[in-house]
């Protein structure tokens, strides 16, 4: 039988911890005195009292280790409960959204999709606004947390390989998942100063330099007006595109380049194949809009560079709507959003890592073919992978496409369009923020649709924040049993 008190603890100390942090947007209420300070007082109280509750009733003396299986109900379990309390103010206060809106706008949030269902941002409140970005904050470097602490132990699509001493990442690092939390805490707080002065000298005003800060590092890529980055043109755009790169790059190689090393950062395949693919999707955007739309070049690549990074590391900031470019351009946006970045940073999808180990399995494959009495083995940075690493990521990415299939369906049985519900689909199991189409395009929002569909899309995003398999394996007969 799981004792489930373990799991209750953290996540209570989680909650609480977020009702503390509510206690940001309320000061910047009181200082702005837009009237939703009383929304956010009410908001932290239920949400604080709440956690210290389930940390009283769930303490232990002494305290157990978590299990394999706490685990899993650990990641779970908080990414559900979270946006929980933190849709309270957007139902409490404004914009009084219904409980579908208010929760599909947090865990938009918390899982850094920023897929957005609200309207009218550039009158609302500097509360709110704050509170969007803070919650996607939080979400970025808990993801970063999470996916270097917890997922190499579940060994999720892959993960094990960096809990190897031998690929130099996590081994002996980072033993402790409290020490992780700690420097990843530091070393996150820094970027995000610089990227809010970056912002601030290019002609930001200070609440959205912070705001933007915010959702820039957490690669989430909710705005504080309707028009996105399109409000932000020119310089901006630059320190946008610098600081997302930087937040999609492994974290764990700041903290070794923070000890004095650069060299596992400067030779991490990773890293490689991430400027490699961003850089050849920037340049056939450039060249299609030199060439097809006969547009400035500095203006090309701006905005190729921009939207470039934003898709690919998942942020899902918009500063034109790239669809009226062409059919081109869309599908290069839309394969690429299905790239990601590198692990153990904040972006989302599939991870280029990933990528690599399917091609080398593929290039292993083809030599075997090709001399049947050679031995050939599949390598990662000169490594070889073994069998266990290599079947985790075949099935994610059987996982990950069959999931993909699935909710498309699903949403084309709902009443959606095709493009919109492939696209919907994508954006949200990839965490990635705007689909394709008129209704969720870049120029749109998830406003329109049904509460049905954005319950589906709240799954979907949920599903894949979790890299998939720490979703589903709780649903299995077998870990009930373990």
């Amino acid at each position: 039988m799981i004792d489930f008190r373990p799991v209750g603890f953290v996540i209570g100390w989680l909650v609480a911890a977020l009702g503390a942090a509510m206690m940001l947007p309320l000061a910047a209420e009181l200082v702005s005195g837009t009237g939703e300070a009383g929304t956010f007082l009410s908001s932290a109280a239920v949400t604080f009292l709440v956690g210290g509750a389930m940390v009283l009733s769930c303490n232990q003396v002494p305290r157990p280790k978590l299990t394999i299986q706490q685990i899993f109900l650990l990641t779970t379990g908080a990414w559900v409960v979270l946006p929980i309390f933190g849709a309270l103010p957007f139902i409490l206060g404004a914009p009084g959204a219904s409980i579908t809106d208010a929760y599909f706008e947090a865990v938009s949030a918390f899982t850094t999709t920023g897929s957005t269902v609200f309207s009218g941002l550039d009158q609302m409140p500097r509360g709110t606004l704050l509170w969007r970005g803070l919650m996607q904050w939080l979400g970025g470097v808990g993801i970063v947390v999470v996916a270097m602490a917890f997922l190499p132990a579940l060994r999720v699509g892959g993960m094990q390989i960096f809990r190897s001493e031998a690929f130099d990442t996590m081994g002996k690092l980072l033993p402790r998942a409290g020490e992780i939390a700690s420097r990843i805490s530091i070393i996150y707080v820094v970027l995000t100063v610089a990227c809010a002065l970056g912002y601030s000298l290019t002609g930001m005003g200070g609440f959205d330099a912070l705001v933007h800060s915010m959702t820039t590092l957490a690669t989430g890529g909710m705005a504080n007006v309707d028009a996105s980055f399109g409000a932000f043109k020119g310089g901006p755009e630059y320190v946008a595109s610098f600081f997302m790169v930087l937040a999609s790059l492994p974290f764990v190689r700041y903290m070794q380049l923070v000890a004095g090393t650069a060299q596992p950062l400067l030779r991490d395949s990773q890293v490689h194949a991430f400027f490699g693919v961003l850089g050849a999707v920037i340049a056939a955007l450039v060249v299609w809009q030199l060439v097809i739309l006969d547009r400035p070049t500095e203006e090309a690549f701006r905005e190729a560079l921009f939207n470039a990074a934003s898709i690919m590391t998942g942020t899902g900031y918009a500063s034109i709507d790239y669809q009226l470019w062409g059919a081109f351009p869309m599908a290069l946006i839309f394969v690429v959003g299905l790239v990601g970045g590198c692990s153990g940073s904040t972006c989302c999808s599939i991870k280029i890592f990933r990528y690599q180990l399917l091609f080398a399995t593929i290039r292993t494959q083809i030599r075997r073919i090709n001399n049947p009495h050679g031995m050939f083995s599949p390598r990662y940075q000169g490594r070889v992978v073994d069998d266990d690493t290599m079947n985790s990521v075949m099935a994610f990415f059987y996982l990950f496409f069959v999931s993909l299939a699935v909710f498309s369906v699903i949403l084309t049985l709902m009443g959606l369009d095709p493009v919109t519900a492939i696209s919907g689909a994508a954006t949200a199991l990839a965490n990635i923020g705007p689909g394709l189409g008129p209704i969720i395009g870049p120029a749109g929002n998830f406003a329109p649709l049904s509460d049905q569909v954005k319950w589906v899309l709240v799954v979907a995003m949920l599903i894949g924040r979790l890299e998939l398999m720490a979703f589903f394996v709780i649903f299995t007969l077998s870990f009930w049993r373990r």
